[in-house]
């Protein structure tokens, strides 16, 4: 039994591992801006110049930091970019500083990252976690979320999770996704040639579980369903789940600049991300398929 400590608990994917974790004998607590209650896990706040309580990391074994700004949910203005920024360094710096007071070190250090390292551009050709990161705004955020958390890699093991769009019932993007197509507006973004990587919220669960009780899983590793399909194929997949029409034209780029900002970029790139890292250490997706996943988690 471990005792591990969350940054960002309460979000979609920190309940999830969290009930994992629980259901395994392992002891959680959770750490963010403020305490959130739940009565199975003890919860602190941040302090502003101390970081985190004492407290807090007492015997803590292993750390996953999955706090963050959410990257859909605003236009990306200048002041968006900065906080997205900002709310994903926040959390290692705030631990070190408690790191730095009492000795404490965890032996692990997980910590969620993005896809986006790999830039806003289009590849066919899947990429590795050695490929150079991007230069523009998503891989800009990318890149100082993952160096907040290279800082520990002299004292824990620390392993990046470099995530695509998660697909879960509950929250993210697939139940905005889905009440488009069941109102019959399930149509591509630009061109709908850009390639969506994409993981099932277990599955992703699971390669938290990997990442943190796999002593030969170290660095950066991707997490992605082996089917990666292009914009316009998800969306027609999720029509047919639904039953709904799939609609042409798509959304222009234009508009979605327009509405969204930097972030249309996003939406309107991307490529496929290679496994191999993960699967070497003994990960592998119960959901390898887009449509048998959107029925797992659509009916």
């Amino acid at each position: 039994m471990s005792t591990i400590l969350i940054t960002g608990g309460s979000g979609l994917i920190g309940t999830a591992l969290t009930d994992h974790l629980l259901r395994e004998g392992h002891v959680v607590r959770w750490i963010g801006r403020r305490a959130t209650q739940r009565p199975d896990v003890r919860s602190f706040a941040w302090h502003a110049e101390l970081g985190a309580p004492d407290e807090a990391v007492r015997d803590v074994d292993h750390v996953v930091h999955l706090a963050g700004a959410p990257i859909a949910d605003q236009r990306w203005s200048t002041r968006r970019v900065d906080e997205l920024t900002r709310s994903r360094t926040a959390g290692p710096q705030a631990l070190w500083r408690v790191a730095e007071r009492t000795g404490w070190r965890p032996r692990t250090f997980v910590s969620a990252s993005g896809t986006g390292w790999y830039g806003a551009g289009r590849w066919d050709a899947p990429v590795a976690e050695d490929a150079p990161p991007g230069t523009d705004t998503i891989g800009g955020i990318t890149v100082a979320w993952e160096q907040a958390v290279d800082r520990w890699a002299a004292e824990s093991r620390v392993v990046k999770l470099r995530t695509p769009m998660v697909l879960a019932c509950t929250g993210g993007a697939l139940p905005r996704l889905a009440r488009l197509a069941r109102l019959g507006l399930a149509s591509p973004l630009g061109d709908g040639r850009q390639v969506m990587p994409w993981v099932h919220l277990n599955d992703l669960v699971r390669a938290y579980d990997a990442a943190l009780f796999n002593a030969d899983l170290q660095g950066a590793c991707n997490v992605a369903a082996p089917e990666q399909p292009d914009n316009r194929t998800f969306m027609r997949t999720l029509a047919r789940v639904l039953h709904r029409p799939f609609i042409l034209p798509a959304v222009p780029g234009f508009a979605l600049r327009i509405v969204l900002g930097g972030m249309a970029e996003v939406l309107m790139g991307g490529g496929r991300v290679s496994t191999g890292r993960l699967e070497a250490g003994g990960w592998r997706s119960a959901h390898p398929g887009l449509e048998g996943a959107l029925r797992d988690l659509l009916h």
